[in-house]
């Protein structure tokens, strides 16, 4: 029991705590103020009306999710591991490339179903499809790099789950997959994870005023995300679309045949940010070379395996099942590179 007796500050404490994309961002425009300053207005203006052509993507985007944040419409994903596991993994394929829940927002929801017996075939097909589209993320790649590739990445992602997710029910009884999960799961994620709303969804949200808050909550967390990130990627692609010499990125990740491909999915995999942030970095390499193959294995193989995404699964299963994950997404994304090198 707390001491009452202590004299204490009327003023809580404050824990100040420096986001780091908002330092990246000011610390490169000073940089380039410092040492390129002809060079920091047309960057700003270039970042400027670009989030300005993006916005009504971003405002759709942000709303939408808000709103199946506040009904609960989390719960849905229940259906996705009931009834026979081939449709178990379809279903969680489907839903993972298609829902606005990414991988660590679901933790506390995935461990539970691990934990009543779910086939780890269907999480996996979840776990490969959810980081790498949504509704958001489809609007702005769409708004970006054209409806085409959005289309096909959203192809993509539920396919890789497909494979993934079919490819562990058939090994489920190796080594790599025998007793997946550790023994003390870490459920705490990466996203801010809050305990979704219990029940049926409640599409008429503003009757409460808990999910009023969360809507609330949900657009401005989203919106300030968004911004954020999409700001400093726009940023990087001006001065990468100026200062990088596109024979050089030509030279790497254009051409024919499949080692650019394979290039993309391995300089993806590290260089990664995250799936909005990707997409204007994608463009300027477009610009300045980059094959189309090699940037649909780059959005792939960086979107499985960026920390966010990574984490999730770290979180709840053993280093080999993890490492199955990642081989998963690698094959998965030179796959999807070499028939959009064909159909593009």
């Amino acid at each position: 029991m707390a001491d009452i007796t202590e004299p204490q500050s009327s003023a809580p404490k404050r824990s100040w705590k420096i986001d780091k994309a908002w330092a990246a961002l000011v610390l490169i425009l000073l940089a380039v103020a410092l040492f390129d300053w002809p060079q920091f207005w047309p960057t700003v203006t270039f970042a400027s009306g670009a989030l300005l052509h993006t916005a009504p993507f971003i405002l759709f985007a942000v709303l939408t999710v808000a709103y199946l944040k506040a009904t609960g419409a989390e719960t849905l994903l229940a259906r996705a591991f009931e009834g026979p596991q081939v449709r178990m993994i379809i279903a969680a394929a489907a839903l993972g490339g298609l829902s606005p829940f990414c991988s660590c927002e679901v933790i506390p929801f995935i461990a539970a179903m691990l934990a009543l017996g779910a086939p780890l075939a269907a999480v996996m097909a979840f776990w490969l499809a959810s980081p790498l589209m949504d509704p958001a993320m489809f609007l702005i790649t769409s708004g970006t790099l054209g409806w085409e590739f959005a289309i096909a990445k959203t192809i993509a992602a539920i396919s890789i789950g497909l494979l993934g997710g079919f490819a562990t029910m058939l090994t489920a009884r190796s080594p790599v997959f025998a007793d997946p999960l550790r023994e003390k799961q870490q459920v705490g994620g990466c996203c801010g994870v809050k305990k979704p709303f219990e029940g049926k969804p409640l599409w008429a949200f503003w009757r409460e005023s808990p999910r009023i808050a969360a809507f609330k909550a949900t657009t401005l967390d989203n919106g300030v995300f968004l911004l954020k990130w999409l700001a400093l990627a726009y940023v990087i692609e001006a001065l990468m679309l100026t200062y990088i010499p596109a024979e050089a990125v030509a030279k790497v990740l254009g051409g024919t045949g499949i080692l650019p491909i394979i290039l993309g999915a391995l300089v993806g995999a590290p260089a990664y940010l995250n799936g909005y942030a990707a997409v204007p970095l994608v463009d300027a390499l477009l610009a300045q070379g980059m094959t189309q193959g090699a940037a649909m294995s780059f959005v792939i193989a960086g979107g499985v395996s960026c920390i966010p995404a990574a984490v999730a699964v770290w979180a709840l299963v053993k280093p080999r099942v993890f490492a199955a994950y990642i081989g998963y997404a690698m094959i998965g994304a030179i796959l999807a590179g070499l028939i959009w090198q064909m159909v593009a």
